[in-house]
């Protein structure tokens, strides 16, 4: 929610091809609003929280034109389309075969609030299908509906491109470069969602896939409500983003925010190690530059939030006998009445060199670990430590699956850069 609302402050500026077509801007400024995109958003969102996981089609069809009237009716100057506008107040309010994308930038609740793919799609649909009743702008909704879910619930950026391509047609293998120099306003579905879910794949973190979607120009709000509806989903956004946002919209519509975020699960909301395991994947698939980028980016992001990782110990003594063991119940509170030894579990690589074997999750260290004993260890401390420990090359995050390995070298530069950072 907040990453769609974001997108369109801070695209408003740029529309109609006002800015530079470049990512070097200032985020915010007097001229940074909300606009048509955030005030739909929210009437869908406020709709489909109104009637629930189990409301019918027609019943999510029915509440979705009253809350997007009322919203329409309480904000009307804020840059609706003709067409969009006369429906907004008519009596009976009839879909008019639209394809723009009005359909994709306010569909991003159905993306959070449901349990399935399948199902995200089907509300998707019928969010469009009130105006956007033409097949691509249904079909915009539900691309954008489905890249949300798939990014929330875990999936590659390789793997979401691979399923909008095959289910949705979407051309997503031009790059920005080959897409800006001729890219110019379009406010139609098919010539939106594409260009924002590329942004929003060339991106390292959630502002960097809005800077990318305003430097398309034309349609710049809605292409940044798309694209950082998806982001948010799959990166987070910064608390310092998240209140700026808050300060840039009006109470009623924090008020259906705060609703929307107290019902999305928490484990719902992206996880630092989930993040640090997609940009390990990331690299995978590229093995280049911006793959090492985004994944230090991701580490100092973890860092910044106090992120840990999974340490495997093993014990070089027991800690209770036989006896002991087959005498305690689960729940049981016990006293060692002696010291345990633990040491921590390190790896070697091909080359014999040493170290120190980290994990992002229990799934992860079972793959191969002997540790008997797992320690959560904040991120800093476990690179601070390593730093002076002389027998030992670095830390390998994951050793056993899809691994990465920081040097000392790499180790001081994190250091460095999540210092200044705290400056």
């Amino acid at each position: 929610m907040y990453g769609a609302i974001l997108g369109d402050i801070i695209g408003s500026p740029f529309e109609f091809d006002r800015g530079d077509k470049t990512k070097d801007f200032k985020l915010f400024s007097r001229r940074s609003h909300f606009t048509d995109d955030s005030v739909m958003t929210l009437a869908v969102c406020e709709a489909l929280l109104k009637v629930g996981q189990d409301a019918t089609v027609k019943e999510i069809e029915d509440t979705v034109i009253s809350s997007m009237q009322s919203w329409g009716r309480r904000y009307p100057h804020e840059g609706y389309g003709g067409y969009f506008r006369r429906w907004l107040t008519a009596r009976h309010p009839e879909p008019y075969n639209s394809f723009g994308n009005g359909s994709a930038m306010r569909v991003s609740a159905a993306g959070w609030l449901y349990d399935s793919l399948e199902k995200t799609r089907v509300v998707a649909k019928a969010t469009a299908n009130v105006t956007h009743n033409h097949p691509e702008g249904i079909k915009g909704a539900e691309a954008t509906a489905s890249a949300i879910f798939m990014a929330r619930n875990g999936s590659s950026k390789e793997e979401i491109k691979k399923y909008i391509e095959n289910e949705f047609h979407y051309d997503l293998n031009r790059t920005l470069d080959e897409i800006r120099p001729s890219f110019h306003m379009d406010e139609t579905c098919q010539k939106t969602v594409p260009e924002a879910i590329i942004a929003f794949l060339e991106a390292r973190d959630f502002e960097d896939a809005i800077r990318n979607a305003v430097s398309l120009g034309g349609d710049t709000d809605t292409l940044g409500a798309i694209t950082g509806s998806i982001a948010e989903a799959y990166f987070g956004i910064s608390e310092t983003l998240i209140s700026e946002c808050r300060n840039r919209i009006n109470k009623d519509m924090r008020d259906v925010v705060d609703a929307f975020y107290s019902l999305v699960r928490e484990d719902d909301s992206p996880n630092t190690n989930q993040m640090i395991e997609k940009a390990i994947n990331q690299y995978y698939v590229h093995n280049d530059k911006e793959g090492m980028i985004l994944f230090i980016d991701m580490m100092i992001n973890t860092m910044k939030q106090g992120g840990e990782f999974i340490v495997p110990y093993i014990t070089k003594n027991s800690f209770l006998s036989k006896e002991q063991i087959n005498s305690i119940n689960i729940g049981d509170i016990f006293t060692l009445d002696h010291d345990v030894k633990l040491k921590m579990e390190t790896v070697k690589d091909a080359s014999g060199k040493e170290w120190l074997g980290v994990f992002t999750s229990t799934e992860e260290m079972h793959k191969g670990s002997s540790g008997n004993v797992q320690i959560n260890q904040s991120i800093l401390s476990i690179l601070k430590l390593v730093i002076d420990w002389k027998e030992i090359d670095g830390i390998v995050i994951n050793p056993f699956g899809k691994y990465m390995q920081i040097s000392k070298a790499m180790i001081l530069l994190l250091i460095g850069i999540y210092e200044e950072h705290e400056k």
